[in-house]
């Protein structure tokens, strides 16, 4: 596959605070200097009830960390001092934030400590398995692995195909005949490829702002404006990629898939996606064959793969016991 280009990733406090700030009601108190230096490098969240208490070992402390009630009771058990050790304990391994949920009233000794550090805290009126969920799924979309390549995708009867291939080559014209025939661009020259959970691929177009979106170059031609010419049908913001569709110059020595026994995959993000290599040659009508691969695709997903049910009838017929015929004996000489 063409090599594609991985994104860090991490999400910094003030973006947090500044997209879910309505969503989840959050409530800045402490840390204001460290929104901008403060970084969220996963999703998953953490609950130092056990820091507190004096274990440590375990610590996540790259984890934002959530303080419910359980935490707060605790604290309130404890006399003065313990409870400012234990959260001077937990606040020197510098998480990149503390959000207290319920809206449940702050020690002052964990602002002051926190705000001594530039650790921010914020507090949301939310209860805390909810917003855990919530907080939770924000963070998987933003922190989501991701790359770019170049190609073009498209939605082709609902599956979604990755063409790519040397410049050159023919996906621009080739996504220009299969928008023409109702199928529908999603993007052109430089796609964004986002992995959504363990399984799951999502490719996107240029950014809603970026003049290019939904347009192709077509060589000869320039710059086609697909939204003008062929209407909102004939775009995708985001598709799903399931096939990705090799093309390449023929090579009259060279050995392609003639049966389609063996399935192959490249992986992208480390999701195995089906491929398929189209060698490419003059008059080739090669929108034609990416629709046949959309639906032989949508076979495969059913259980009904095609070739392997023609080989094992094959198989069967060839199997079977038939009489030997001697092709020197005629009906005339019986």
């Amino acid at each position: 596959m063409p090599g594609g280009r991985k994104m860090p990733k991490y999400v910094l406090t003030h973006v947090l605070f500044e997209e879910k700030r309505a969503e989840f009601e959050l409530e800045l108190l402490a840390g204001s200097r460290g929104l901008k230096k403060r970084r969220i490098v996963t999703h998953d969240v953490y609950r130092p009830g056990l820091a507190l208490a004096g274990y440590t070992k375990y610590f996540l402390t790259e984890r934002v960390q959530i303080i419910g009630n359980t935490e707060l009771s605790y604290l309130g058990t404890l006399p003065r001092e313990r409870a400012r050790t234990a959260i001077k304990r937990v606040i020197s391994f510098e998480p990149p934030c503390f959000i207290v949920a319920k809206g449940l009233a702050v020690p002052q000794y964990l602002l002051s400590e926190a705000e001594r550090r530039d650790i921010p805290v914020f507090r949301t009126p939310m209860d805390t398995t909810p917003f855990i969920h919530r907080l939770t799924a924000f963070l998987e979309y933003k922190l989501a692995p991701e790359t770019s390549l170049h190609g073009t995708l498209l939605d082709v009867d609902g599956v979604g195909l990755l063409l790519v291939g040397e410049s050159g080559i023919g996906k621009s014209e080739c996504a220009l005949d299969l928008v023409a025939r109702g199928h529908r661009l999603v993007a052109d020259d430089r796609v964004r490829i986002v992995r959504r959970g363990e399984g799951i691929l999502m490719g996107y177009g240029p950014a809603m702002s970026d003049l290019l979106q939904h347009h192709l170059e077509v060589r000869g031609i320039g710059i086609v404006d697909i939204y003008s010419m062929f209407g909102i049908r004939s775009i995708r913001i985001q598709k799903r990629i399931e096939v990705q569709v090799e093309l390449v110059t023929w090579d009259p020595n060279a050995s392609y898939e003639r049966i389609g026994l063996e399935d192959r995959f490249e992986k992208v993000l480390g999701v195995p996606i089906p491929t398929v290599t189209v060698p490419v040659v003059p008059g080739k009508n090669i929108s034609v064959i990416c629709e046949v691969i959309a639906m032989n695709h949508l076979l495969k997903v059913r259980g009904f793969h095609p070739a392997k049910i023609f080989n094992q009838e094959l198989i069967r017929i060839m199997s079977t016991k038939s009489p030997k015929i001697d092709p020197f004996v005629t009906e005339d000489n019986e």
